[in-house]
């Protein structure tokens, strides 16, 4: 399990005083504010929440020492973790996609599928990405229950029934 999990990421610089646009990847958005400083990956710089407000599709947030738009567009896409003791535990049937990546991936009958690369949200709903054993291209799966309607973090699996024209190369699959 990662040690430090992805909370935000900073998007484009809002205004002319430091703010950022901040897509935020807990639950409850505004929850990011309480997970103390936030780091980049590489735990090189860390960033202090002076404010945060929602806004269309994404929150506006304000960081100490922040104080203008140069400096704010310097920070477009960096990524902010915390330390996973930070969080809370999930619920059941809920998971850090951090806990997902590198889980393999079987059918219900336990044929190897390959392993799961990515979780991501396009707008519509989580997308479980799928890198096969047999092939250089990606398969992507709605996560849900019809598609994934196994985890197990434990067993380091994922049931997942793909769709049918996926095994052909066609609909779910990118290069």
């Amino acid at each position: 399990m990662a040690e430090r999990i992805c909370v935000a990421q900073i998007g484009g610089a809002h205004g002319l005083r430091g703010e950022v646009r901040l897509k935020s990847f807990t639950a409850d958005p505004m929850a990011v504010r309480d997970y103390g400083p936030l780091t980049t990956e590489d735990g090189s710089a860390a960033f202090e929440l002076e404010a945060v407000r929602p806004a269309k599709g994404h929150l506006i947030a304000r960081f100490r020492g922040i104080n203008d738009r140069g400096t704010a567009e310097r920070l477009v896409n960096v990524r902010l973790f915390v330390p996973r003791e930070r969080l809370p535990a999930p619920a059941p049937d809920e998971f850090y996609h951090a806990d997902l990546i590198g889980l393999s991936a079987v059918t219900a009958d336990g044929t190897e599928i390959g392993t799961v690369v990515a979780i991501h949200d396009f707008g519509a709903g989580n997308i479980v990405e799928l890198q096969p054993r047999a092939s250089g291209m990606t398969i992507m799966v709605p996560f849900t229950a019809e598609f994934v309607p196994s985890v197990d973090i434990a067993s380091g699996r994922i049931v997942v029934a793909p769709p049918e024209d996926a095994a052909e190369g066609r609909g779910g699959a990118t290069e």
